[in-house]
């Protein structure tokens, strides 16, 4: 992109963003918002109350959870074991995933089907 393309792109960008900022400056809604965060942060000034303060005022449940509780983002519960009795043999796999060699080997032969009905 020449210099000139990426000027034009940034002052159409710019032009599009002043619009925007201009709707929503004439937005009741916001005007209201603004407004009730201004006497919100006036009050809590006036009586030296942090956010958290007015959070475990307003509620408490929530403001005594420590952060360790909340589940770390990617993590998962761990697998249950789930135990499989092959009615033909009597002998029993126990697993907590469908990994398993002699698993397969029973799907294989019986199929998946037959051998998740014999889960216990």
């Amino acid at each position: 992109m020449s210099l000139i393309q990426e000027y034009r792109a940034t002052e159409d960008a710019i032009k599009e963003l002043q619009l925007r900022l201009q709707s929503l400056q004439s937005n009741d809604g916001l005007q209201k918002e603004l407004e009730f965060e201004t006497k919100l942060k006036g009050l809590m000034g006036e009586y030296s109350k942090s956010l958290r303060d007015v959070i475990a005022l307003l509620d408490p449940h929530r403001a005594g959870r420590p952060a360790a509780t909340q589940p770390k983002k990617g993590e998962r519960a761990p697998r249950k074991v789930k135990s499989y009795k092959n009615p033909h043999t009597g002998e029993v796999i126990e697993t907590k995933g469908g990994n398993h060699k002699g698993l397969k080997e029973w799907k294989s032969k019986h199929g998946a089907d037959a051998v998740e009905s014999w889960l216990q």
